[in-house]
């Protein structure tokens, strides 16, 4: 075998040993009906999507997106009738299943973030930890890499990203000593930016790596992860048939933000001021919020610490 070929072979294992966070909690959140028509928008390497479809009757049908050409081609190894995959971000699922002709579905399932196969290959550029090209981008067919948004970025425009989307307090530091590296020639490789983080960041609270906040608002901001999120929520749903189940896994304060806040307003009917309603005209809320937050067990987090910080919430759609 050549070096090249190991390569490949070890990076396919590595990607077939990918731990689905929550798989159960997630799966069992959406209350499955066997002849039931299913989205799991984030399709990642399929641990949700293999588990749906073994609660599925022969009727049953499962929709899979992923920006990720990569998660795509893992999805063609599934071989069932009931089964299809898209490459499509979230944010387009509404023109996705209009194409499909499904008018409704019966539960959404949003793994959001990025996944282990991601971060574990060095060639996407996710992680500090491994040398390799400074991608990042979740869609490798399309959009501007990390290397080259840092390229040409402003001083101030990097600042901001780093302080709004890594919430990092060392952002202008940061954001300085990049302007003054790149005066050496182009950043290209995730080493080069996690010693210049490194440079500017002197101290980190507990283990955590110096280059951790600005490597996530790097990724987040390249991949519009939050607007893509916001631009998701009202179309699933309009999507979800009543009685259907909404279920997002959140790995990010931010994200889950935006998850609970369109949750809880969704929930709410609001009445006008001082307006006259009979009970039956009151405004009714399109979701009812699900049990409280689910969050990974102690043995779960000791089996894979990247399910530290995962947050599951649950809401069901009201019947109209």
């Amino acid at each position: 075998m050549t070096a090249l070929a190991a390569e490949d072979a070890r990076g396919a294992a590595a990607q077939d040993a990918h731990q689905t966070v929550l798989l159960r909690e997630a799966v069992d959140a959406l209350a499955i009906r066997a002849d039931g028509i299913y989205v799991d928008a984030t399709f990642g390497r399929g641990g949700h999507s293999r588990l749906i479809l073994e609660r599925l009757g022969a009727r049953g049908r499962l929709v899979a997106l992923d920006r990720d050409p990569q998660a795509v081609a893992a999805a063609t190894r599934i071989s069932d009738a009931r089964f299809c995959a898209v490459h499509a971000g979230f944010a387009e699922l509404a023109g996705v299943l209009a194409r499909l002709g499904l008018e409704g579905v019966d539960g959404v399932l949003l793994d959001l973030g990025v996944s282990s196969p991601q971060l574990d290959d060095a060639a996407r550029g996710f992680s500090f930890r491994r040398d390799g090209p400074l991608d990042m981008r979740m869609d490798t067919s399309r959009g501007q890499t990390a290397a080259q948004w840092l390229e040409t970025a402003s001083e101030a425009e990097i600042r901001e990203v780093i302080r709004d989307y890594g919430e990092e307090r060392f952002a202008k530091q940061i954001a300085k000593a990049i302007v003054a590296a790149r005066q050496g020639g182009p950043i290209v490789r995730t080493g080069q930016l996690a010693a210049i983080v490194g440079t500017a960041v002197r101290t980190r609270e507990g283990n955590k790596d110096p280059a951790t906040r600005t490597f996530q608002a790097v990724r987040i901001y390249l991949n519009q992860e939050l607007a893509q999120l916001s631009l998701a929520l009202p179309q699933i749903l309009d999507l979800l048939r009543p009685g259907a189940r909404l279920a997002v896994i959140s790995f990010h304060s931010l994200e889950d933000r935006i998850v609970k806040r369109f949750m809880h307003d969704a929930a709410r009917a609001d009445v006008p001021i001082r307006l006259p309603l009979r009970e039956r005209e009151l405004p009714r809320p399109r979701l009812r919020l699900i049990g409280k937050p689910v969050r990974a067990s102690e043995r779960e987090v000791a089996a894979n610490p990247r399910a530290r910080s995962a947050t599951l919430r649950v809401a069901e759609r009201t019947g109209d």
